[in-house]
């Protein structure tokens, strides 16, 4: 898979993400030089948590037949210590619908088995980056 960033013309910073068939803006705040035209780099990485944890509970619930209705997710971060190497994110998750104390159970254990989970806490990622001159 490929993600594709232009600058988004009349704009100082943000930049325009096509992803597949979808597009959208994201942007850094005011306060950082930018105009506020979307969502930071930061807050997309955080929103890529609580949308995988909250994508994985329906679709697990789906798929058991546990009958939840809807979910509100909130990602809280604190970014306090992340320039001595750690940034915290805390999750919630309300999930309400008819089910019972043990299926309660396995949705709690499998929003701590998001696939965007175990890629910031278990995974070395590698990142390589070319600059090339436009010709």
């Amino acid at each position: 898979m490929s993600v594709h960033l232009q600058h988004k013309p009349g704009t100082q910073l943000a930049q325009t993400i096509h992803l597949r068939d979808h597009q959208f803006d994201t942007d850094v705040s005011a306060a950082e030089g930018g105009e506020d035209a979307g969502p930071s780099p930061h807050d997309l990485y955080d929103a890529a948590l609580g949308a995988c944890k909250a994508l994985t509970v329906m679709w697990f619930a789906r798929k058991k037949n546990i009958a939840v209705d809807d979910i509100h997710t909130e990602v809280v971060s604190d970014n306090s210590q992340e320039r001595s190497g750690v940034y915290r994110l805390n999750t919630r998750l309300v999930i309400s619908g008819s089910f019972s104390d043990a299926e309660f159970a396995q949705l709690t254990a499998v929003a701590e088995k998001c696939p965007v989970h175990k890629l910031m806490t278990r995974v070395t990622t590698e990142i390589t980056t070319t600059v090339v001159r436009a010709t």
